[in-house]
């Protein structure tokens, strides 16, 4: 009797065994260990759902990494992007977690070298002189001093992260063209998309001589710019006044996400 009761508990946890897997299905792989790193437009800065953790970097969990960690399950994640950053911010402050079982890295880097923050700045303030000047600087800035900085922060990557893919994303026009929009002039408009074009194919000429990919989301936000009427970026922004000229959490999720998600 005592055999007979062994052998149907036995028949009932392998039948319980069996149902579970037919339930539940294959298990699938973890995604490769994931770290993101980069400036504002890698943070989330203007895309809301701030995590109050990490301060003035203003990290949202609507950020193109999160969504890439939410859809894939990455091994591990990691962060250490930051509003405000520069090349230098990256190579000094943000490595930390890259090591060699690191699979993938993010990174947009490179607008707060060439001034991003003060050429906005002086374009919605000042005079269309003043505006065409100041990006003119900081086209001549991308083109001659970047490029080596760029090198440093990407050597540092590959040496912290010897296996990993790395996609360089890009920055957006931040103006559609050629349509009534009140604001800032018509000339400014067009001198600030030609700054993204110029620091966009710089990022892209040294993200490939280092056999990083390049991640161009000037096609994603086609359409989508300011003056648009459906922007994927905030113009100016009163408060918090941080959040001006980034992307919105639409511009994350429809402008940057699919272009990581194509090429990770």
């Amino acid at each position: 009797m005592r055999q007979t009761k062994s052998l149907s508990a036995l028949t009932t946890l392998i039948l319980a065994m069996m149902f579970s897997l037919i339930l539940t299905g294959p298990a699938h792989a973890a995604g490769p260990a994931y770290v993101a790193l980069g400036d504002s437009y890698s943070s989330g800065n203007g895309a809301g759902n701030y995590d109050s953790s990490s301060g003035n970097c203003h990290r949202s969990f609507n950020a193109y990494p999160y969504l890439w960690k939410n859809a894939h399950a990455p091994s591990t994640f990691a962060d250490t992007s930051c509003s405000g950053a520069a090349t230098t911010d990256v190579t000094n402050n943000q490595l930390g977690p890259l090591n060699s079982s690191t699979g993938l890295v993010s990174i947009t880097i490179g607008g707060n070298d060439a001034g991003f923050s003060d050429v906005m700045n002086t374009c919605v303030t000042g005079t269309d002189t003043d505006c065409v000047n100041r990006v003119s600087q900081a086209e001549s800035y991308a083109q001659n001093t970047l490029p080596a900085r760029l090198d440093a922060t990407y050597n540092a990557i590959r040496a912290k992260a010897p296996n990993a893919k790395v996609v360089v994303l890009g920055y957006p026009h931040m103006y559609t063209l050629n349509v009534f929009c009140v604001g800032l002039s018509d000339t400014k408009h067009r001198k600030i998309d030609e700054a993204a074009d110029v620091i966009d194919s710089v990022i892209a000429n040294r993200a490939a001589a280092h056999g990083f990919v390049f991640g161009d989301v000037r096609t994603t936000f086609n359409g989508h710019e300011l003056c648009s009427g459906d922007g994927w970026q905030h113009s100016l922004v009163i408060s918090p006044s941080w959040e001006s000229y980034h992307p919105t959490a639409t511009g994350q999720a429809s402008g940057y996400y699919p272009v990581l998600n194509a090429n990770s």
